[in-house]
């Protein structure tokens, strides 16, 4: 290797000193911001005693986020991996079916496709977005499936490829203009995994509007959370009423009886949770503001390193950077744990991508196209501690209005 190109762990640990100002406390990857109105919306639910899965609180919430997105509907759920489960179910997916998921994803996308009984389809990622490489996969489907009375079938295993799951990776959208139209080719419904991306923007309209259905989370690691919890968003009124009435055991109304027409999910999220959120949502736009800022400075700190580069928005979108990422170059991949070690050493909390799921036990015999460029990115990634609090000496003063 030319040296003169060759990362150095402890050059890595030393920029990212002086980005976090970090002094003997240790940086978390991502840590929740509590600096609105939580203490009193949740106070207020238990004043008035509706802390459960009962409270105007929830309704409000899912107002709230439907207006934020631009979607027409909004369901709250109790997590984001059944908020996706219930989206791929009202897509269509049955037990036996095949799902396209990326390989490059945290399990949860590949766990929610097993709940429907269904089997994930691993794809390939491409290199602008982190995200399912649109062109590369309609090549595969091309050559292993066919196409019978409208379903995608897949010739290796005789078997329905019936979704496709578009991940928007780390927040950055995926190019979903060119996995639209493959879905429409082959017949795929399209679900968007959102989980990642509230306050993400594809061609200026929020990402889980291209979707048949989409799934939120707001985890505690997420730009805005609920302690734990989900959401699907839609912009069909029927999946919106059948999503509501899944996630709430599927009980008919009625002031005293229980009446239920089908198996339901205890899905629902509570009075609680959807308080914190709601004093989450209010401060959203600080916190994108902030998140951005921290992504700036870091890109300008790594800037001309050689065999290291920061990760920005693609170019088609604006991004939420819920986690800020550093690749490194092929020649410097086995670095890779070095600077991890490095970083954590020094109170610096930074973490490789997720594995792969074609290398987790229970989805190796999955079906997959050629996976070569998710299996290069999972060997170069690094996360970068991300929380919106780490960017206020770098924000600009939000404008006080006219004086």
């Amino acid at each position: 290797m030319n040296h003169r190109n060759q990362v150095d762990p402890a050059e890595i640990t030393e920029v990212l000193k002086t980005v976090l100002r970090k002094g003997n406390e240790p940086v978390p990857l991502h840590e929740p911001c509590f600096a609105g109105r939580e203490w009193d919306y949740v106070k207020d639910c238990l004043d008035s005693g509706y802390v459960s899965s009962v409270g105007p609180y929830v309704e409000r919430f899912e107002r709230e986020l439907a207006r934020f997105t631009g979607a027409k509907y909004a369901a709250a759920a109790v997590n984001g991996t059944s908020a996706l489960q219930i989206c791929l179910k009202l897509a269509g997916v049955r037990a036996g079916d095949e799902v396209i998921v990326p390989a490059l994803t945290f399990v949860a996308t590949a766990n929610a496709v097993c709940y429907c009984g269904a089997i994930p389809h691993l794809a390939d990622s491409e290199t602008e977005s982190l995200g399912i490489d649109g062109e590369k996969l309609a090549g595969y489907l091309k050559e292993t499936t066919r196409l019978r009375n409208g379903v995608c079938w897949n010739r290796r295993t005789d078997r329905p490829i019936r979704a496709l799951v578009a991940m928007h990776t780390f927040g950055h959208p995926v190019q979903l203009d060119l996995i639209s139209r493959v879905c429409g080719d082959y017949g795929l419904a399209l679900v968007e995994d959102a989980a990642e991306s509230l306050g993400s923007y594809y061609k200026n309209l929020h990402t889980g509007n291209f979707g048949k259905l989409s799934a939120l989370s707001f985890n505690g690691n997420k730009i805005v959370t609920t302690g734990g919890g989900g959401a699907i968003l839609t912009n069909d009124e029927a999946l919106y009423r059948e999503a509501k009435h899944l996630t709430t055991t599927a009980k008919l109304p009625h002031r005293w009886a229980f009446l239920h027409d089908e198996v339901g999910y205890n899905y629902r999220m509570p009075n609680l949770n959807a308080a914190l959120g709601c004093a989450q949502l209010e401060q959203m736009e600080k916190f994108l503001r902030l998140k951005r800022a921290l992504a700036e400075e870091y890109r300008s700190a790594f800037a001309g390193m050689p065999g290291i580069r920061f990760f920005p928005e693609p170019s088609y979108a604006r991004s939420n950077y819920w986690l800020n990422t550093l690749i490194l170059s092929e020649e410097n991949a086995s670095l890779r744990d070095p600077i991890l070690e490095d970083t954590n050493d020094h109170g610096i909390q930074t973490r490789p991508v997720w594995t792969l799921m074609s290398r987790l036990p229970m989805f190796r015999d999955s079906p997959r196209m050629d996976l070569s460029t998710a299996e290069s990115l999972e060997k170069r990634i690094i996360n970068l501690p991300s929380s919106a609090r780490l960017g206020e000496p770098y924000a600009k003063p939000e404008s006080s209005g006219s004086s």
